[in-house]
């Protein structure tokens, strides 16, 4: 392929590892079969006692851990000495289980290893027993353990090698710090990346993979141990589960809408075994393809050392109660106002529920001239940030248009919600009359708020 614009999609690749079972997955583990946890007879007061007295703020890896991280040692060496450029580039968080996890396989490739050890990169709630703040490991403490002296590269460090990692904490980190944090992360990660693919004409390791020389035809892509003609830049991301996934909501979404509320947990989140990779491909400015999630190729007919990646493991408590995902108060927008994730979703809803028009028709016809967009409105409700009802009002026609609530939250007073919404904005607007289609989804609705059925078929009501 000819090299031209929009042609060549030079890419690195990057495998985000989770560390080996910890001591205090281990611990969590034998806690739930001592005190009976998910079942009616399960014993808080004895786990709380129980975790207080062998939680450890920075541990190490359990017996199975070291099982998991030769395993994955012998997984990961050959395939970067067979198939990546050196020096492998190894990211690691500043933590001990992640560190024990990667140190034989950084044994076993020697010194052709660059190592950066990010202070950004640690678990989420950093540090700590009780909601006490533990300082962690310094960067001298951290050459030792890594025992290595040179090709190592600290970040976001304090400038005393003698000051922990978590020295700034005062107390475990806040859900709203670990997003603020993994925003944080995820900006240098790509900032790094992108400092590698600006210089790539000089480096022959940074290529479109995609392209195949003819002397590579017989290179079998799914084949991780054999060597490879052109070796390509890899880089190996050691962290931890919760943390990652915060990473990988904004390698999935970049900027957008993915901050948590103070208090709730995550609406979504991406599972990961003890050792599960996943692996990215970065084409600079941000872009990544998702290649793979969570495969453990390395424990393949290993059940028993298979750990930390099932519900059982606390996976589900990241996903909200009913409770706090409350209705919120109705919002509204103009036309062109509409934040994009609103927008999509309802337009959603309006593509499948609305009598109005089929599905993939085009929305928003009657919003097309800068005039409409002035003053065709739009009033969603929402539970968290997923839109569950929404209705179009015209402050020029009077006119209300697709009254539309998701079939799950019928019966829940969204519907009335939104249509209060509407009539207290257009007594506040000055609106004399307001119109709306007749649906039979609806009729009750709008008989309940005084409607009256005209002749040409609308729900017409006067406003005060």
């Amino acid at each position: 392929m000819a090299k031209g614009e929009g042609e060549v999609r030079r890419s690195i690749k990057i495998k985000l590892i989770r560390h080996a079972e910890s001591m205090n997955n281990q611990m969590y583990r034998d806690a739930r079969v001592l005190y009976k946890g998910g079942t009616p007879d399960f014993d808080l007061d004895g786990w709380n006692h129980y975790i207080d007295q062998h939680r450890s703020a920075d541990p190490g890896i359990s017996d199975r851990g070291h099982l998991q991280a030769k395993k994955l040692c012998e997984y990961l060496a050959p395939h970067l000495n067979n198939q990546a450029s050196h020096p492998v580039q190894i990211i690691t968080s500043p933590m001990r289980r992640t560190m024990e996890t990667i140190l034989p396989t950084l044994k076993e490739m020697g010194k052709d290893v660059h190592v950066i050890v990010n202070a950004l990169y640690h678990e989420s709630e950093g540090c700590y027993l009780k909601d006490v703040a533990y300082p962690g490991m310094n960067q001298v403490e951290i050459k030792n353990f890594l025992e290595r002296q040179d090709g190592l590269e600290f970040v976001a460090f304090n400038e005393d090698p003698t000051v922990g990692w978590y020295a700034h904490g005062t107390k475990a980190e806040t859900r709203a710090e670990s997003e603020e944090r993994a925003s944080a992360y995820y900006t240098w990660l790509c900032e790094y990346l992108d400092i590698q693919i600006h210089a790539a004409d000089d480096d022959d390791d940074i290529y479109d993979a995609g392209v195949t020389l003819p002397s590579e035809a017989d290179e079998q892509d799914h084949d991780k141990f054999s060597p490879r003609q052109r070796k390509r830049r890899t880089i190996i991301c050691i962290g931890h589960g919760d943390f990652m996934s915060l990473v990988l909501k904004r390698v999935v979404a970049g900027f957008g809408h993915v901050i948590e509320h103070v208090g709730t947990p995550h609406r979504s989140a991406f599972v990961h075994y003890n050792t599960g990779i996943t692996e990215l491909e970065y084409f600079g400015k941000g872009r990544f393809l998702v290649m793979s999630q969570n495969n453990t190729p390395h424990l393949e007919d290993e059940f028993d050392l298979l750990t930390g990646g099932s519900l059982k493991d606390g996976w589900s408590y990241l996903i909200p109660d009913e409770e706090i995902m409350l209705y919120q108060e109705v919002s509204s927008y103009f036309a062109d106002e509409v934040d994009g994730h609103i927008k999509e979703q309802a337009e959603a809803l309006r593509n499948l529920y609305s009598s109005d028009h089929s599905f993939l028709a085009r929305q928003g016809s009657n919003v097309d001239s800068e005039a409409a967009k002035n003053t065709e409105m739009t009033f969603v409700v929402k539970r968290g940030l997923q839109v569950v009802g929404c209705i179009s009002f015209n402050d020029e026609t009077g006119i209300i248009s697709n009254l539309i609530v998701r079939p799950s939250v019928k019966g829940s007073e969204v519907d009335r919600d939104l249509l209060n919404a509407v009539l207290k904005h257009a007594s506040s607007s000055g609106i004399h009359q307001i119109k709306a289609k007749n649906t039979d989804d609806y009729t009750e609705l709008y008989e309940a708020h005084d409607f009256v059925l005209s002749d040409d078929g609308f729900f017409v009501r006067s406003i005060a």
